[in-house]
């Protein structure tokens, strides 16, 4: 098996750039490796163009209507909340989004609030990720 290389983060979007690089994106589906071993080998993270509180009734429904898109199954961990999303420059063609937790790193790079459903699971449809591969998609409306 080929090793692969993480990518190396050349510089990220500023506040601007973020908000013109959002313009007509409806969402943003990751896909990885899951670093837990109990039947749920993907970790998924989807994050939705926007910074509005979604009812916790319609969180649910929400996260249903992906996995019945996608056929992800076996959900678990599931986490569903505004945070902060940072996209980094990279080789590939996309900003990768990345997922800002540390408190120090948000002090230090251009972030915007963006609601994500973060969650383990399984499905058909994301081969590589279950080879150790981890990707993005955009989703334009």
């Amino acid at each position: 098996m080929q090793e692969m290389q993480a990518l190396k983060v050349h510089s990220y979007l500023s506040q601007s750039e973020i908000a013109r690089h959002l313009e007509g994106v409806e969402f943003i589906m990751m896909a990885g490796p899951s670093m837990m071993a109990e039947g749920h080998p993907i970790h998924f993270t989807i994050i939705l163009n926007t910074a509005d509180v979604i009812p916790e009734e319609v969180k649910p429904l929400i996260l249903e209507k992906f996995c019945r898109e996608y056929n992800i199954t076996a959900t678990s961990h599931v986490l569903s909340n505004r945070e902060r999303i940072a996209f980094a420059l990279t080789t590939q063609e996309t900003p990768m989004p990345k997922h800002i937790v540390d408190e120090a790193e948000a002090n230090s790079i251009p972030w915007t609030l963006l609601h994500i459903i973060d969650f383990l699971g399984d499905s058909e449809g994301f081969k590589e990720a279950k080879e150790g591969l981890s990707g993005w998609s955009y989703s334009y409306n």
